[in-house]
């Protein structure tokens, strides 16, 4: 990492560091006033009781999971003035009332320009009439289709994805959009800055759009001036600023990358060097992605256009969106069937949750998962667990060295109530493994941003990619069997936990693993 990076990098923790202390300060003023005004006036604490009761009331009407509500309530229950101000810093979800229509707008701007294709839909009712009822269920929920003049190729490295970026990047002719999670302004991301600044020297409309929470441990603000003066458009989702922020706790989590609206790329990375092997922070990384080249990288466009345009207050209603929707020209063998699809905090669809459930559901033999944070909601638990006790090989692959060590704490806190119901637990033992997918019975399969965890299902802007009866499922599912050769098996050991203090210890941790 070269000294100006490394110089970026420290600024970013610092304007982190200096963000949270300022919320901590914030929260610690609220509760003294609050508490100096109880010893003084007992009907204020009296009044503080009741608004947290009716707090409470309103948190338990929500339609949400009982798992997601429950952390809250005992919490606001029990710690009335602190519960609420942190239920408003960071437990509210779909930000604010502004924000929401702004999302439905561009969105009712962008997905008609997405076509329905009841053929290709009818097509893989008749050839995997289970993948058909989950493909059904995404499009009326997302109005994201199924594709089937597509190509899918897989990548079992981040690497290997990088380099067809790259390669892909210096071929586009008309615009390249990429939005993601984290970038680090590093040697990684500078080979991607001279091929983006290159190609806005030769005319090509060029934007790049990432989450301030993701990046702020390795780029400021600083960053997007850098770019803007090489031409690069550049908007950061969401700022974090010091202050009560109704939207904070909704982060931007895709991974897309748009290339003249003809070839697609996503997957599980970021765009930083451990993702690539540069860095080694925790053991060796293990991250995939697809490439997509056809009809399907549609969805992916409207993904990135609905994110650039409803995350500021930009006036897009002159904006012509037909241009970025050309036709493929995909003349090509299609490889099976191909739906890309979007999840957003702003609606209460749970896409993500919703598509692994159906699949562990729909699983005849077997059903494989990998993800790097655990956190399960008691509808995701009984969905794996009943596969698994109906015969179903149900499989679940974390990592072996944690990133964050609480998040993995809580993360084995979910393997007894998994184990004990037939759910095989594995963790990867060369290192990290970001990746997010799933395969079952070699005829499903899905690569995207989406955790197994709280916030990919509930909080964050997601995206994946299903895939069926494509050459790229049973690529997945290879990668599953190569992957489960470097793993420890951990199903007996956490079957039955002896320990009463790691069962309280677990017990608190699950209560509260909402709030992480």
């Amino acid at each position: 990492m070269t000294h100006e990076g490394k110089a970026k990098s420290r600024n970013g923790t610092k304007r982190m560091i200096f963000a949270l202390v300022s919320i901590g300060l914030e929260l610690l003023v609220i509760l003294m006033v609050f508490f100096q005004l109880n010893r003084y006036a007992a009907w204020i604490d009296i009044v503080t009781r009741v608004l947290a009761l009716g707090m409470v009331l309103v948190i338990y009407a929500k339609n949400v999971t009982s798992t997601m509500k429950m952390p809250w309530i005992i919490l606001i229950l029990i710690l009335p003035i602190m519960g609420i101000a942190l239920y408003f810093l960071v437990g509210l979800n779909r930000g604010t009332r502004d924000m929401r229509k702004r999302y439905d707008d561009i969105d009712k701007a962008l997905l008609p320009l997405l076509p329905e294709n009841k053929e290709e839909l009818g097509a893989l009712r008749e050839k995997l009439p289970n993948v058909a009822g989950v493909s059904t269920c995404l499009a009326d929920n997302t109005s994201f289709p199924v594709y089937h003049d597509t190509a899918v190729t897989y990548y079992d490295d981040a690497s290997l994805a990088l380099e067809a970026q790259l390669k892909a990047m210096r071929e586009a002719e008309s615009f390249i959009f990429m939005e993601y999670h984290a970038i680090e302004d590093a040697s990684s991301w500078q080979r991607i800055e001279d091929v983006l600044a290159q190609r806005v020297q030769d005319g090509l409309d060029v934007r790049v759009f990432y989450d301030d929470m993701g990046s702020i441990g390795f780029i400021n603000t600083s960053f997007v001036k850098k770019l803007e003066g090489r031409g690069i458009a550049c908007k950061v989702f969401n700022p974090f600023h010091p202050g009560l922020n109704l939207f904070l706790n909704n982060r931007d989590h895709r991974k897309i990358t748009v290339i003249d609206g003809k070839i697609g790329f996503t997957g599980g990375y970021n765009l930083a060097e451990e993702y690539f092997n540069i860095t080694h922070p925790f053991g060796q990384w293990k991250d995939t992605g697809v490439r997509l080249e056809g009809e399907a990288v549609k969805s992916l466009t409207a993904a990135f256009l609905e994110m650039w345009y409803a995350g500021s207050k930009e006036d897009w209603s002159g904006v012509d969106f037909d241009r970025f929707f050309p036709p493929s020209g995909y003349t090509g063998e299609p490889d099976g069937f191909v739906q890309p699809y979007a999840d957003s905090p702003m609606d209460n669809k749970r896409v993500g949750e919703n598509v692994y459930i159906s699949i562990a559901e729909k699983a005849n033999s077997y059903c494989w998962f990998i993800t790097p944070y655990l956190i399960l909601t008691d509808e995701m638990i009984h969905s794996l667990s009943l596969a698994a006790r109906r015969g179903v090989d149900v499989r679940i692959i974390t990592p072996g060295i944690p990133d964050k060590k609480m998040v993995y704490s809580v993360t084995r806190s979910f393997y007894n109530s998994l184990a004990r119901n037939g759910v095989h637990i594995y963790e990867w033992t060369p290192g990290f493994c970001h990746c997010k997918m799933c395969v079952s019975d070699d005829a499903v399969a899905t690569c995207g941003t989406i955790n197994l965890d709280y916030r990919s299902l509930y909080h964050h802007f997601e995206n994946g990619c299903l895939l069926a009866d494509s050459k790229a499922v049973l690529d997945i599912k290879h990668d599953f069997e190569q992957t489960f050769t470097q793993c420890r098996e951990v199903t007996e050991q956490y079957q039955t936990i002896r320990s009463e203090y790691l069962k309280l210890s677990q017990m608190v941790l699950r209560l509260f693993a909402e709030l992480l």
